[in-house]
């Protein structure tokens, strides 16, 4: 359980910053850099409901604000063999599981691509490719420190889940992709 009943501390004054096992790191270091991307990531999605409250999904949209607390909790607390690692919230295969039935769902109703698209359209499917490239940043963020570090492989499959849920919720909220804004190869060449 959490309880905060300061907001300041004063213990990242000179650049550390604590991990939820107590240790103490530079707060540049990479797991504290794959955790604030995945904060980050959430803030996104908070202005995503906060400004399109229509956008499609809403209701998985907050459970997956609530997922990302799990996964930067999981990122906080390094693996191991200690009291705090055994006891740590890890992500589980249920939560990406979740994520791949709601994007087979939501694919049903979508025309294949014959073309990439640009970020746009409506404004929720503007807010979500900014969400999926935010998720995508955080993803290469967790593989950085995968490759230093232990990190539970089911944090990097649920993020890499959420960015191609992102993008096929993008396309739904561009009226199933009717709006979607293609990408014209070359466009501009030789424009004056």
């Amino acid at each position: 359980m959490v309880f905060l009943s300061r907001i300041y501390t004063k213990g990242g004054d000179r650049g550390e910053t604590g991990l939820g096992d107590g240790t103490r790191v530079a707060k540049d270091h990479a797991r504290v850099h794959a955790y604030g991307e995945v904060d980050e990531l959430n803030a996104v999605l908070g202005l995503l409901v906060a400004y399109c409250p229509e956008a499609p999904a809403v209701g998985l949209l907050r459970a997956i604000q609530n997922d990302l607390f799990d996964v930067g909790a999981d990122l906080c607390v390094p693996p191991g063999d200690n009291d705090f690692a055994t006891q740590a919230l890890r992500v589980a295969p249920a939560q990406y599981e979740r994520l791949e039935k709601a994007i087979d769902a939501a694919n049903e109703a979508l025309e294949p691509l014959h073309s990439f698209i640009l970020p746009g359209g409506t404004p929720a499917a503007a807010w979500l490719h900014l969400a999926r490239t935010v998720c995508r940043r955080a993803e290469r963020a967790v593989v950085t420190l995968m490759k230093t570090e232990p990190v539970n492989q089911h944090v990097l499959i649920y993020l890499n889940r959420l960015s191609d849920y992102l993008f096929v919720l993008g396309r739904v909220a561009n009226e199933n992709g009717k709006q979607d804004v293609l990408w014209v190869p070359g466009q501009s060449r030789g424009a004056d």
